[in-house]
């Protein structure tokens, strides 16, 4: 039996949202449509989402290249604000 708690894994979406992020992507526009297809979320919504679940160490623990790259970018771009 796996020893993590219900409390200590993402969610179905939390996983694809991720999943998501480690797909390249051609041509403008293409992400925004599986955005919206594949995840039912607006764009919007979904780097809302994206955006918390940086946040989350459960996030980490389970994709912990793809959240690090990420916070590299989110971190990179608030520098140049």
């Amino acid at each position: 039996m796996d020893e993590d708690t219900d409390d200590e894994r993402l969610g179905r979406r939390e996983r694809d949202i991720l999943a998501l992020e480690r797909r390249g992507f051609s041509g403008p526009g293409a992400k925004e449509r599986a955005i919206r297809e594949e995840l039912g979320l607006a764009p919007v919504r979904y780097y809302q989402l994206l955006n918390a679940l940086l946040d989350d160490p459960r996030a980490l623990a389970h994709d912990p290249v793809t959240v690090n790259r990420l916070r590299r970018i989110r971190e990179r771009r608030r520098a140049e604000r």
